[in-house]
This record gives C-alpha cells, structure tokens and sequence, in this order.
C-alpha cells in the first residue's frame, strides 16, 4: 500500500489566494501564487454521495436543461422571424 497523502485547503495570508495541495507527511506546503508559507488552514468538508444527492443534482440539471431549452427555441424564433425572406 502507498504512502497516505492528505489533501488540504489553504489561504494564504501574505497574498489571499486561496488553494488546495496534497501534503505529505514532514512537508510544509508554500503557496503557488508568491510562494509563500504564511498559510491558514481553511477547515474541508467532504463531498457526501448518495443516491439521494444523485437525485436532487439531476433535479436540477433537468430545470437547468428545461430553461436553457426554452432559451434557445425563443432565440431561434426571432432569428427566423428576423431573417424570414
């Protein structure tokens, strides 16, 4: 088995940038923007997966998908309108 290699989230004081690094064990991370090592540890919060989450992110990419859909037709619409010769 490899080594475990936590994934963090930072900010960095010296610049704000704010980011996120694999970080092994005895390394310090710096910050990708000025290098810096003045850093905040910003707390993560896992990506939960369920098939409850499954369905409200499909809910929303089918409202997505209706608008978008509705969007597009009306454009359509007023190009022919505006281009019926």
């Amino acid at each position: 088995m490899g080594a475990i290699m936590p994934m963090f989230e930072y900010a960095c004081t010296r610049c704000g940038h704010e980011f996120e690094t694999l970080v092994r064990t005895g390394d310090t991370p710096s910050c990708p923007s000025c290098q810096g090592v003045e850093l905040e540890r910003l707390l993560s919060l896992p990506a939960v997966h369920s098939s409850g989450t499954h369905a409200l992110a499909m809910k929303a990419a089918a409202k997505r998908d209706k608008v978008r859909g509705s969007e597009m037709a009306r454009a359509q619409r007023e190009y022919e309108l505006a281009h019926n010769d």
